[in-house]
């Protein structure tokens, strides 16, 4: 009974956290639409959660941070839809039905708002490319784990680097338009480069 009673306040204590991160990311992102990125100040997003500065800061140290922490979670996605495709599927077909899985499950339209934001905003556009390299390895990973090869496998990080640019590519594409999802850009890059491989 007082191990149940002890773990309690823990369980409550990461929810009032989350509950606060969620709240800060939702109005950061609010007022970075609003007033553009670099007129909207951290004392402006504290205000605007309800918390204070200081406590601002035990979440989030800069504004990019909470941009980036809501895509935190992306290599992690990826590396699940490989996952869950056939172990026997072959590798380009693998990595394009896990991406558009990806996109069909994640491409909200808070998701295109966010990538329009990153893309308009040059700070932000600069730390989006780092972030594709780490997405890369992940995949590479992710692809040499679900056909039983050691990383790194030289066909996954070439597979890999291949999707992550048929990625950027698509969603360049998908937030040029008013599409409501990104799959069909996916699916008409892979099928430009089979065209070209053949």
């Amino acid at each position: 009974m007082k191990e149940n009673m002890s773990e309690a306040p823990v369980g409550l204590r990461e929810r009032k956290r989350a509950k606060t991160l969620a709240l800060i990311q939702t109005e950061a992102i609010r007022l970075f639409i609003e007033r553009g990125f670099e007129a909207t100040t951290l004392a402006d997003i504290a205000e605007a959660a309800d918390v204070s500065a200081r406590s601002l800061f035990h979440y989030f140290e800069s504004k990019e941070e909470i941009v980036f922490s809501a895509r935190a979670n992306f290599p992690a996605l990826i590396a699940e839809a490989v996952g869950r495709r056939p172990a026997d599927e072959p590798l380009l077909d693998m990595v394009e039905n896990a991406l558009v899985d990806t996109a069909a499950r994640y491409g909200s339209p808070q998701t295109k708002i966010l990538g329009r934001l990153v893309r308009d905003t040059p700070v932000l556009r600069a730390r989006e490319q780092a972030k594709y390299e780490h997405v890369e390895r992940a995949l590479a990973e992710a692809l040499a784990d679900r056909i039983g090869l050691p990383a790194p496998d030289t066909k996954c990080r070439v597979t890999a680097v291949t999707a992550i640019g048929i990625l950027k590519l698509s969603v360049e594409a998908w937030l040029a338009t008013e599409d409501s999802g990104a799959e069909m850009h996916f699916r008409a890059a892979f099928a430009e480069l089979r065209r070209i491989a053949c």
